[in-house]
């Protein structure tokens, strides 16, 4: 039986919790991830290490096995730019082709205050699961790096 667990301003994960959910996120992401410092930074921006607006990693877990997570940071915005924006989700890649993506997915939004922005690279396979999920790709993003 799978349980969801959910880090957050309130609820805080200790260290070695963080640590394993980013070294989950870091293996699982593979090719569409990100150096662990950007990882933990999210985490931290979620649970309000720092001043942010917040949000939550959320933990599908069996056992002591994680099989799925997810990162949702607030943005402090709405409307013109949606409330949350999805960071990471990835699943176990053991565990792919379950359907727990979109199990994972439906309790994040579920959970979520508000509309959610994700970024995804055109190849991701991801990005169908997406689309069944509803989010639809009404801009094209451009970005000046300094």
């Amino acid at each position: 039986m799978t349980e969801i667990k959910i880090f957050d301003a309130v609820n805080k994960p200790t260290e070695p919790q963080k640590q394993e959910v980013i070294d989950f996120l870091f293996d699982n992401l593979e090719k569409y991830g990100d150096p662990k410092k950007d990882i933990r930074k999210a985490i931290d921006y979620s649970t309000k290490e720092f001043v942010s607006f917040g949000g939550f990693t959320m933990l599908m877990k069996k056992g002591q096995e994680i099989l799925g997570a997810v990162v949702i940071n607030q943005t402090g915005m709405g409307g013109y730019i949606p409330e949350n924006i999805l960071v990471y989700i990835a699943i176990h890649n053991g565990h792919r082709g379950e359907g727990l993506g979109r199990k994972l997915m439906s309790k994040a939004i579920d959970y979520a205050k508000g509309d959610i922005a994700l970024h995804v690279e055109a190849d991701n396979p991801a990005k169908f699961l997406y689309e069944k999920m509803g989010f639809t790709n009404p801009y094209l993003e451009m970005r000046l790096k300094k």
